[in-house]
């Protein structure tokens, strides 16, 4: 008994032994990016993981030089009303392709998921004047949109999927209950999806919020710039100013980081159950 015992223990150590080293590399770009944020100009390009003395006149640089504020609020405004869309559209499609099995669902989800082997590069220049043609360039809703546009396809997948293996007796006996489309949506539906709502809120709010190319593309006046586009005016071929650039990328990743301390146990959950999907 005792021989079986230490084996299962001895590979719990060996398990989070590997983990931690895994997570120490894992953890190098991350501590070199608060490193240099805190570094002197004379430092900068030094080696070493970690130098001293430390200085925080990077952030107060870069915080001074730019309304940070506002731009937190631009990249804020932006990244929940495109997830509020990617979630409410995607799961609602999801709804009448896996459940209601509307005529026509199929092709139309067929088309969409066609749209993920299109890169994102090849859609910036229709894109852009289809947005000036709308006079959306310098608005919200002109990345909003786009944003929702592509990511829609990819949680429309996902969604779908639980959906699918849900129990169907479910969804017949609360139509025999009386309950019409629309309350069987939300009584029924997203209850048991919920999983995979969580994790594609998540996904979403990452991606929208670290989006740099369209972004770049559609905003061009200062007032309405999100975070990622403001690393830019500290980098270049003439310019360069490594401990700026990378205290405002730590103050990027910040919200990510503590976005994901707070739910990162529901977003294992989500990862979890759609691993036996099917």
């Amino acid at each position: 008994m005792m021989a079986p015992l230490a084996r299962s223990r001895m590979r719990g150590v060996v398990i989070h032994a590997v983990l931690f080293i895994v997570l120490g590399f894992w953890m190098v770009p991350q501590v070199y990016m608060l490193s240099i944020g805190l570094r002197t100009p004379a430092q900068a390009f030094d080696a070493a993981l970690f130098t001293w003395p430390v200085t925080f006149d990077n952030f107060v640089t870069v915080i001074r030089d730019n309304p940070l504020g506002g731009i937190f609020l631009n990249s804020l405004i932006i990244t929940v009303a495109t997830v509020a869309i990617v979630v409410a559209v995607s799961s609602l499609f999801a709804f009448a392709c896996a459940i209601l099995r509307l005529k026509g669902s199929m092709l139309l989800y067929t088309t969409l998921l066609t749209t993920l082997m299109v890169p994102l590069a090849s859609m910036v220049l229709p894109l852009a004047i289809l947005l000036k043609n709308f006079g959306w360039v310098n608005t919200y809703i002109g990345l909003i949109l786009p944003y929702a546009a592509l990511g829609v396809p990819f949680a429309m997948v996902i969604l779908k999927a639980f959906m699918e293996d849900a129990p169907r007796e479910l969804f017949e006996a609360a139509r025999v209950d009386g309950c019409n489309a629309w309350q069987t949506y939300w009584h029924v539906a997203l209850p048991l999806v919920r999983p995979a709502l969580v994790f594609v809120t998540i996904w979403q709010f990452i991606v929208t919020w670290n989006e740099f190319f369209l972004a770049l593309i559609v905003l061009t006046r200062s007032e309405m710039k999100t975070l990622t586009i403001v690393p830019m005016q500290y980098s270049g071929l003439y310019m360069a100013n490594p401990g700026a650039l990378f205290a405002i990328l730590t103050l990027i990743a910040l919200p990510l980081i503590l976005l994901y301390v707070l739910v990162q146990r529901a977003f294992v959950r989500g990862l979890l159950a759609g691993a036996v999907k099917g």
